[in-house]
């Protein structure tokens, strides 16, 4: 199982990554939403955690583009903001949304849950 993480705070992006590591996935992490796009057209993750305060393009237009995309529509999208605002407007066009800060734990948890739904299938 892959997943992409698309976080531009370095910091908050390792961490999620290692959390989705010890969660089963193998994972890619970029830290904008152009390199985002450009490597999901090659890559195609079964679970995208995505921010959606990005820079050059926004983690809404992003969850857009891959809502649009045959073969990334079906992908377990998580949007982790801190904007609420945002966060709520999205809510329907991604799976799953958690208000930052995130915890590790919090991450690894749903990481695993969400793993193994994906291998049921």
């Amino acid at each position: 199982m892959k997943a992409l993480v698309v976080e531009d705070n370095q910091e908050i992006n390792a961490l999620f990554t290692e959390a989705l590591q010890e969660s089963g996935f193998v994972t890619e992490s970029v830290i904008d939403g152009q390199e985002a796009g450009l490597l999901l057209k090659e890559f195609t993750p079964q679970l995208i955690l995505l921010d959606l305060h990005l820079p050059y393009i926004s983690g809404a237009e992003l969850l857009a583009k891959i809502r649009q995309n045959p073969r990334l529509k079906d992908a377990v999208v998580v949007v982790a903001s801190a904007d609420g605002t945002w966060s709520g407007l999205i809510n329907e066009q991604a799976d799953f949304v958690m208000n930052k800060p995130v915890s590790y734990m919090q991450l690894r948890d749903l990481g695993v849950r969400i793993y193994r739904n994906l291998t049921k299938k």
